[in-house]
C-alpha cells in the first residue's frame, strides 16, 4: 500500500510539474534539459521524504550526540550448593548462585565528531559489586567515563583520558559481545577496565591498530594508597582481513604500595578466525611474572591458555565450545593455600538465541578440574566444580 501511495504521489507530481511546464514553454528562457533536471530533483526530493531518510535510530539523539542502555539479567545453579549464595572468588560475572540477578545493567552517553569523543556510562548489577569492590563510594558505578580528541588533521591519530574498557584480552564485560554467557579464567582474572591516558593510532585502510597507556594500576580506577609508580601498557591489532584479526597487548607495573613493590610484567595474544560464515576459532594465550618481593631478580609466573570454537547454524542460532587452564602454582592471582595453588582445566558448552535484533537468550553448562582439592561440594573439599547458567540480555 505505501508503494503504491508512492507511486500515485510521483505521478501526481511528475504531471502536474509537466503541465506547468508546458503552459510556459513559449516565455520559459531554460531549455528542455534543464526542465527535466529540475523534475527529477523534486521528485527525489519527494521520494525521499516519503522514505523517512531523516529519521534517526532509537537513541541516535543528533548525528553527534548518542544514548543507550544495557541489561543482562541471569540465573546460576552451582552444583557445589554454596550456602552463602557466593561462587568461587575467582569469578567475577554471575557469580551468585541460586537466584535471579543483574549481572550488568548500564545507561551510556556518547559524543562523537570527527575532532573530539567522550562516553559516560553509569552501571549497576553483580558484576559491578565483584569488580569495583576497591573502589570508593560513587566510582563503584562508573562503568566508563572518558575524553578524547584527534591530534592529527590527516591521520587517525587520537589521545584519550578517563576510565576505559580494558585493552587487555578479547572478551569484555558486554555478555552480548562474547561468543560465551560466562566470562572464561583468562578474562576474569584480567583487568576489565583501566583508568589513565592513551595515545593511539589506526591506519588508513583499518588494517593496524596501535595504542601506548599510561595507568593507575591493574583494574584501578583510584591508585593503591602509598603507589607513586604509573603502570604502562601497549595495544597492537592488526586485521589481515574481515576473517582473521590478531592482538598483541601488554601490562607493566607494580600493584602494592612502593614499600613492597613488586614489578608485574603480562603479556597477553590472542587471534580470532573467523574461517568460514558458520564457524569461528578464537585462540589466546595470557603469561605473567611478577616480582618475589621488592627489587627480587626471582619471579613468580603464571599462565593461561584458551580456545574457542562456535557454530552457527542458522542467523539466529550458536554453539560454543570452550576449553581452558589456569596455572598459577605460585597463587600470584588466585592463591588458595594448597601444595599446588590454583592449577585448573575448564570446560563450557554455550546455546545462543537471537529472539530479536536487540534480545539475546543463552544458557552456558560449565566445569572445573583442579589439581587440589580448591572447590566445595555441599561444605566439603573436592576438586572440581560444575554449574549451569542462564541469561536474557536486552540492549537499545
Amino acid at each position: 500500500m505505501k508503494d503504491l501511495n508512492k507511486a500515485l504521489i510521483t505521478i501526481m507530481v511528475f504531471g502536474l510539474l509537466s503541465s506547468a511546464s508546458n503552459v510556459t514553454k513559449a516565455q520559459s528562457t531554460l531549455s528542455e534539459n534543464e526542465k527535466q533536471y529540475m523534475v527529477q530533483q523534486v521528485k527525489k526530493e519527494v521520494l525521499d521524504s516519503l522514505n523517512n531518510k531523516s529519521e534517526k535510530p532509537f537513541g541516535q539523539i543528533s548525528d553527534e550526540f548518542s544514548v543507550s542502555v544495557y541489561l543482562e539479567t541471569y540465573y546460576t545453579y552451582d552444583f557445589g550448593n554454596p550456602e552463602n549464595h557466593t561462587r568461587p572468588a575467582f569469578t567475577y560475572s554471575h557469580n551468585r548462585h541460586n537466584e535471579i540477578n543483574l549481572n550488568l545493567g548500564y545507561i551510556k552517553a556518547a559524543f562523537v565528531t570527527n575532532k573530539v569523543r567522550s562516553n559516560l556510562a553509569l552501571a549497576a548489577g553483580t558484576y559491578m559489586n565483584a569488580n569495583y569492590a576497591a573502589e570508593p563510594n560513587v566510582l563503584k558505578n562508573l562503568f566508563e567515563a572518558n575524553a578524547g580528541f584527534k591530534i592529527s588533521k590527516k591521520h587517525d591519530l587520537w589521545i584519550d583520558a578517563g576510565l576505559f574498557s580494558s585493552h587487555i584480552g578479547f572478551e569484555s564485560a558486554v555478555g552480548k559481545d562474547n561468543w560465551t554467557l560466562t566470562r572464561s579464567l583468562f578474562a576474569d582474572n584480567s583487568p576489565y577496565f583501566e583508568t589513565g591516558a592513551k595515545i593511539s593510532y589506526t591506519t588508513s585502510g583499518g588494517k593496524w591498530f596501535l595504542s601506548g597507556l599510561i595507568l593507575n594500576g591493574w583494574q584501578r580506577i583510584q591508585r593503591v594508597d602509598g603507589n607513586n609508580l604509573p603502570a604502562f601498557g601497549h595495544q597492537l591489532t592488526y586485521k589481515l582481513n574481515s576473517k582473521i584479526t590478531l592482538n598483541s597487548s601488554s601490562f607493566v607495573g607494580n600493584d602494592k604500595p612502593d614499600s613492597t613493590r613488586q614489578i608485574r610484567y603480562f603479556h597477553n595474544l590472542f587471534g580470532i578466525f573467523q574461517v568460514h560464515e558458520k564457524y569461528g576459532i578464537t585462540a589466546g594465550f595470557d603469561i605473567g611474572a611478577e616480582q618475589k618481593s621488592k627489587g627480587s631478580s626471582q619471579y613468580n609466573t603464571w599462565f593461561t591458555p584458551v580456545l574457542l570454537l562456535k557454530v552457527k547454524p542458522t542467523d539466529k542460532f550458536s554453539i560454543t565450545a570452550r576449553g581452558e587452564y589456569f596455572s598459577d602454582a605460585n597463587g600470584v592471582i588466585i592463591a588458595t593455600g594448597t601444595p599446588n595453588n590454583f592449577q585448573t582445566f575448564g570446560y563450557s558448552l554455550n546455546l545462543d538465541y537471537q529472539i530479536h535484533n536487540n534480545v539475546l537468550w543463552r544458557i552456558e553448562g560449565r566445569g572445573f578440574t583442579s589439581e587440589d582439592n580448591v572447590f566445595m561440594m555441599n561444605d566439603k573439599p573436592t576438586n572440581n566444580n560444575a554449574f549451569v547458567t542462564t541469561s536474557l540480555a536486552i540492549s537499545f
